[in-house]
């Protein structure tokens, strides 16, 4: 008897990993991968030559193979004998891929059929590394993404997807068993549990929260503290940062002033309600004739680590200490300042406003803001000015003035001479002959000083209103009616 053997193999990218469907199979009671990869794996144990290669993470080889006699259990303790011819070609494939639009799913397949499969997300290329990365050039890589793409820091869209995608990659890659299925068997294997050794079911898809694992990168501790215990955990540190001395907070301040006090500036005394140190306890927030101890819960790190045993191994969780807050101490607060160490107070300031400021204008105060926790410096006191308006003088322009000043016909035809205020006081202003209505006149240097060079001063335009009467006597009609014949 003669055996003839024809094999084909196809190499193509994958998304799902699904199992090659033949006649002589009876469809499993699971989808899952794994179950199909085990019945293939039986019949390649009883002679039959079939093989499901996952290689790289994402490039799958099909191959089927026929055989003149064999046999597999299916089902209730039937067995069936099969031939099968590989028959598909890449051309079969591709058209079956553009039939499906993209071959995502599962393909209804006839005898003699391969099996079509796509791309999913590729982890090193999402993370920038070679697949031959050590521990170093994963964290490294993903520290860097993690500051760019966290949603606190870049609010383009998108980037909290990106930011929890990068997570995941790394949580798949630092971890040597996750890491050998997803190479194995790329996405799907994670999520369908595949890799044998008893972890099929066992959650291998769930990940950690992003944010969690984000914050044991950059928020204190020394390494991962996660998955088998990858590095210290660096509480004690978290503990000491909470008690060093923190600058205060600034204050704010609102402050309305004259039209003329913003020209030329002016004091003000201020009354600002602000913390300061406590004077019972000096600042520390401890009760006096008390000392503060190390907290019996943690141990004085300022944190806790909660232990859950998984398949995968011991996951460690860190959570602040709530019996000290994160201070790794206890003591007995301070009644006056409830152990804060501040308690707020009105103090008196003298503020010298510059000349030339306006609405809006925003003066800093240096160390008078908020007192600091643990003796750290105080913040900073900002006045926020806003101007009264003037009912003549309108500012434009941040250092010149307008007004406007009424004349009669009469002396817009003759010329005259008016009193027109500014910031100075009351100045004459010559109105030539002749002027028009709603003409402009220049009094330079009469605006506001420049601030931060009050040597610099704006100027003051002066908008010319020309009155006519509404009625006028029979001489005044008579002396017109004579200018009208002269004019003509």
């Amino acid at each position: 008897t003669t055996t003839t053997t024809t094999t084909t193999t196809t190499t193509f990218r994958t998304k799902k990993i699904l199992p090659p469907q033949g006649h002589s199979f009876r469809p499993s009671s699971s989808s899952s991968p794994c179950a199909c990869a085990t019945r293939n794996n039986a019949k390649n144990g009883r002679g039959g030559g079939g093989g499901y290669i996952r290689r790289s993470g994402s490039v799958v080889t099909a191959a089927t193979a026929s055989a003149s006699s064999s046999s597999f259990a299916n089902g209730g303790g039937r067995s069936t004998d099969f031939t099968k011819k590989a028959t598909a070609t890449t051309s079969t494939i591709r058209n079956n891929i553009n039939k499906k639009g993209g071959g995502g799913g599962k393909k209804k397949q006839s005898r003699g059929k391969t099996l079509i499969v796509t791309a999913g997300t590729d982890y090193y290329e999402l993370l920038g590394v070679s697949r031959s990365a050590d521990t170093k050039e994963l964290k490294r890589a993903y520290r860097q993404l993690a500051r760019k793409y966290h949603p606190d820091v870049n609010k383009e869209p998108g980037a909290e997807d990106k930011f929890k995608e990068i997570s995941n990659a790394y949580e798949v890659l630092s971890d040597d068993q996750k890491k050998a299925i997803y190479d194995q068997y790329g996405e799907a294997g994670l999520k369908n549990g595949m890799g044998g050794g008893g972890y099929g079911g066992a959650g291998m898809g769930d990940f950690t929260n992003p944010f969690d694992l984000f914050e044991s990168f950059f928020g204190g501790s020394a390494g991962m503290g996660g998955m088998g215990g990858m590095g210290g955990m660096g509480g004690r540190s978290s503990a000491q940062a909470r008690n060093r001395p923190t600058q205060g907070d600034d204050e704010r301040f609102d402050l309305e002033i004259d039209f003329l006090e913003a020209v030329f500036g002016c004091e003000k005394e201020l009354d600002v309600m602000r913390l300061e140190d406590c004077d019972t306890c000096s600042g520390s927030g401890v009760k006096a004739g008390t000392r503060p101890s190390t907290c019996g819960t943690c141990g004085g790190q300022g944190q806790v680590i909660a232990t859950v045993r998984t398949p995968l191994g011991n996951f460690q969780q860190v959570t602040t200490c709530q019996a000290c807050g994160g201070n790794g101490q206890t003591s007995t607060p301070c009644p006056k300042c409830g152990g804060d160490g501040r308690v707020r107070k009105s103090k008196r300031i003298s503020l010298r406003v510059p000349a030339g400021v306006d609405s809006g204008s925003r003066l800093r105060v240096r160390s008078e803001g908020n007192a600091g926790r643990k003796g750290g410096p105080p913040g900073d006191l900002y006045v926020f000015i806003a101007v009264r308006e003037d009912p003549d003088l309108k500012r434009f322009e941040s250092i010149n003035i307008s007004t406007t000043v009424t004349i009669p016909y009469t002396k817009a035809i003759l010329g005259t001479t008016v009193k027109v205020r500014t910031v100075d006081g009351t100045v004459d202003l010559k109105i030539p002959t002749g002027v028009q209505p709603g003409a402009t006149l220049l009094m330079a240097k009469r605006g506001v000083p420049k601030l931060g060079n009050p040597n610099v001063r704006g100027d003051q335009y002066v908008k010319v209103k020309v009155t006519i009467p509404n009625k006028i006597s029979n001489e005044e009609k008579a002396l017109v009616e004579e200018l009208d014949k002269n004019q003509k």
